[in-house]
């Protein structure tokens, strides 16, 4: 027997054993897991909080709750009330005093907000699109991605994220915070974009699009 056919039978266990038993699982596990949809928020932040994810949550009733949600958790990490605000005309409503508010964001930005379309409680993903009103950018720049969702729009499943409608000219999904474990084999948050995620979930009127 050659080393190759030597190493390839090692890993080629022809008496049922474990390996053997675990492929036979996938080839008849349901090729959507299971989803409560009447947990769908519960679903959905017990995904965000797994330390592969490493998201934070909080809830406002209200829009004019965000401010102070955004201060509380800017406060909560020795941050001053600066912030990357998109130029949402939804956001216009809220009092933003007492905030330094700007909306392009420098390489160094602390926090920046952006809205989600929607999540997804299968894998804890946020789905945020692009527009004249949602620039990228901010979202990859900012240590701290602070994103506003509408608890009433997280589905179950991937394909139910792509909702019918207008299309943006694109749309990207986030799951989790940015992580590389390139250097060393060390796992290293904020590799390739924000280190902190924060959803702050809206219980209440929905935003609209």
């Amino acid at each position: 027997m050659s080393a190759r056919n030597a190493i390839l039978s090692r890993l080629r266990p022809t008496d049922g054993g474990p390996l053997s038993l675990e492929a036979d699982a996938l080839l008849i596990a349901p090729e959507r897991p299971a989803v409560d949809e009447n947990a769908l928020e519960e679903a959905f932040l017990a995904k965000i909080t797994l330390p592969s994810l490493a998201g934070t949550h909080d809830a406002i009733d209200t829009l004019a709750d965000l401010p102070a949600a955004i201060g509380h958790y800017l406060g909560g990490h020795g941050l001053p009330p600066m912030l990357c605000l998109p130029p949402d005309p939804r956001l216009t409503a809220c009092d933003w005093s007492g905030f330094a508010l700007h909306e392009s964001a420098a390489p160094d930005e602390a926090a920046a907000l952006a809205i989600a379309r929607c999540g997804v409680a299968e894998t804890g993903s946020l789905v945020l699109e692009t527009s004249a009103a949602a620039p990228m950018l901010p979202n990859f720049l900012a240590l701290h991605h602070i994103v506003l969702l509408n608890a009433n729009t997280i589905v179950a499943h991937l394909e139910e994220a792509v909702l019918a409608g207008p299309q943006p000219r694109a749309h990207y999904w986030i799951t989790g915070v940015s992580g590389t474990t390139d250097i060393e084999g060390t796992y290293v948050r904020g590799a390739h974009g924000p280190r902190f995620l924060h959803v702050i979930l809206l219980r209440g009127p929905d935003l609209g699009q």
